[in-house]
């Protein structure tokens, strides 16, 4: 589905937690030669420092919008338009929207009309929301996973969550870019390029990854070219571009969203979420995309589990009383920015009445990545084979290694800097009954969940286990790849346990994330913790377009 940090990290020799988004020029099917770094924004100077003019929906929110939709100020069809000229001025430059979606002018006219006449469905009526190019729209958009190799497919019907999105009002805008195929193609893969849109930038440093395979999806909502947007993971590709962009992510537990119709990798650790500027935007978005689907069998252990809205939870003193473990081996000591920021977070959590668990270490943490890996290449061959067979008719592959040999005759779009050893590991698997991959997977659930997580939670009686989401966005290099440090997404990705991502500061200017990882369906009790968290700090800050870092201010 979308989103995995990349396979093997020549840096580290463990699984690098990088993801890929793809990127992409606004309506256009961009080729890598021509994609690889973007032109200037318009009215910038000679050394790319842009001229960035105002913007009246900067920083606006769901309920800020639909307030002023219901009095009459604004209309759905007034917010796309402003988004869409947003776009045309930022995104040549960003490449984080690899298309806009030519009939949502036209949806959000008729959503203005049911407005009149019934009333808004819901809290989304009218909301401009961008989507991630791995989930399937059965409309004139394209769904590609940023790779030439699914130009020309057609989905016969809408993916569940652009279903879902639809029935509660809101306007799909368009599809962001990404790693391509959610990062799981090389090993020495950049961040948030693909062969369609190019290569992503983020908007607080242009030089600087946008992280994640969802980083279309982080940047486009960092730069306020959408109010929100729905991303996906398999391990980290939510929350490492939302930390990357200063945002809030939640990766949901395994089957409250629906995966049918997204592009996957792994059956096991798959997801789609929010990506949002503020806890209350990704709780209302959580709330849409949350629910029971008979195209995805997981989702049944959801129907006792998921709520109809989590803004439900929203309580600016949710930290009272609340026990919050700290996890430090393996996720401090990569980076000093990163512990810092961590360390006054934790005196903020404190200070605002959390019991606070120090350490509240995870067994077993780090101990499954091997095996994580060879889960993923098995279930990545069977499961991208089933989904070209159901949703890419007329795409000019049918089978994973059709995709292979069509990056192989396409090389100088597809592979002019990395080429694709992770897709052909995994087309060397056999099926999913091997006794290796069974082997993997039980050892995956057993260290993750009954020796891991469920281990912590339940001896020190946690609400919630926090730890740095990551280190400070690292360099764009489209030649020796990600240079990745540490993450702490890996034990809520393979458990298939939820976490949420908040902003927790910045260094030289760049963002940092402060990771909250729960118990199964604990969405709810994620959320009331996060949101208590921002109301207290509200340290997101806008991006500034910058060229690079500012390495004067640590």
């Amino acid at each position: 589905m979308a989103d995995v940090r990349n396979p093997r990290s020549r840096h580290t020799g463990e699984l690098s937690r990088r993801e890929l988004l793809q990127t992409g020029l606004t309506g256009g099917m961009a080729v890598a030669a021509a994609a690889a770094m973007p032109a200037p924004l318009r009215g910038s100077d000679d050394k790319g420092a842009p001229r960035i003019p105002p913007f009246e929906l900067e920083e606006a929110t769901v309920a800020q919008l639909q307030a002023e939709m219901g009095a009459g100020m604004r209309t759905a069809r007034s917010l796309v338009e402003a988004y869409i000229a947003r776009i045309e001025a930022l995104d040549p430059r960003l490449r984080a929207v690899i298309e806009v979606n030519p009939e949502a002018v036209a949806i959000a006219t008729s959503l203005d009309d049911e407005r009149k006449a019934k009333g808004p469905r819901g809290p989304l009526h009218g909301i401009p929301v961008l989507i991630k190019d791995n989930i399937s729209t059965a409309d004139r958009m394209a769904t590609t996973a940023g790779s030439l190799a699914l130009i020309g497919a057609k989905a016969p019907r809408d993916s569940s969550v652009a279903g879902r999105l639809r029935l509660a009002g809101a306007v799909i805008l368009g599809k962001t870019n990404l790693s391509e195929w959610a990062n799981f193609r090389s090993s020495k893969s950049s961040s948030g390029w693909s062969a369609r849109g190019g290569q992503c930038l983020n908007p607080y440093a242009f030089d600087r990854s946008p992280c994640g395979s969802s980083s279309g999806s982080g940047a486009a909502v960092a730069a306020n070219l959408a109010v929100v947007a729905v991303g996906t993971e398999t391990d980290g590709s939510i929350v490492c571009p939302s930390a990357a962009n200063s945002l809030v992510g939640i990766k949901p537990t395994v089957g409250l969203v629906s995966r049918a119709g997204i592009v996957p990798i792994s059956h096991s650790q798959d997801t789609a979420g929010p990506m949002a500027r503020n806890v209350a935007d990704a709780a209302a978005l959580l709330g849409v995309l949350a629910g029971v689907d008979p195209r995805d069998g997981a989702t049944a252990r959801s129907r006792a589990n998921a709520s109809a809205d989590y803004t439900t939870f929203l309580d600016p003193n949710g930290l009272k009383g609340a026990r919050i473990g700290v996890a430090r081996t393996k996720f401090f000591g990569y980076s000093p920015e990163a512990d810092d920021l961590a360390e006054a977070a934790i005196k903020e959590l404190r200070r605002l009445g959390a019991v606070i668990v120090d350490p509240a270490n995870i067994p077993h943490a780090g101990e499954f990545d091997d095996a994580e890996f060879e889960v993923l290449l098995y279930e990545f061959k069977a499961n991208l084979n089933a989904y070209l067979a159901e949703w890419a008719p007329g795409a000019p592959v049918g089978t994973l290694a059709d995709v292979i040999a069509f990056n192989e005759k396409n090389r100088d779009r597809e592979m002019p800097y990395f080429l694709q050893d992770v897709m052909e590991k995994a087309q060397g698997k056999g099926p999913l009954a091997d006794k290796a991959y069974l082997k993997a997977l039980k050892k995956c659930r057993r260290l993750s969940r009954t020796q891991g997580l469920d281990v912590v939670m339940r001896e020190q009686r946690l609400d919630a286990i926090v730890a740095p989401t990551g280190s400070p966005p690292w360099t764009i290099d489209l030649i020796d790849g990600d240079h990745f440090l540490g993450a702490s997404s890996t034990p809520a990705a393979v458990s298939g346990y939820p976490s949420i991502t908040v902003p927790v500061g910045y260094a030289f200017g760049l963002p940092l994330g402060l990771t909250f990882i729960g118990r199964p369906w604990s969405e709810g009790t994620l959320i009331r913790l996060a949101y208590s968290f921002e109301q207290a700090t509200k340290l997101r800050r806008p991006p500034r377009f910058s060229p690079s870092a500012d390495l004067s201010a640590r």
